[in-house]
């Protein structure tokens, strides 16, 4: 199974995973450095995804499927 992990890699290149993960033995992996700093409160995936998500979540049909939450009681 693929997962993605935040990390933070200091100036030194020493890597600092921000969970604990649990593997059943040694795995191969692979880092992407990003150009930013870390933002604190808002999680990076969650940014990068939103435009993506936006296409499905900003349709006609997601109103409707929706719609029963948004009327008053």
């Amino acid at each position: 199974m693929i997962r993605t992990v935040e990390a933070v890699i200091d100036e030194q290149g020493n890597v600092r995973l921000l969970k604990q993960v649990r593997l059943p033995a040694a795995r191969r992996a692979l880092v992407t450095i990003l150009e930013e700093r870390p933002v604190a409160g808002i999680a990076e995936s969650a940014l990068l995804s939103e435009a993506a998500l936006a296409d499905d979540w900003n349709r006609p049909e997601e109103d409707e499927a929706w719609s029963h939450l948004q009327q008053a009681p």
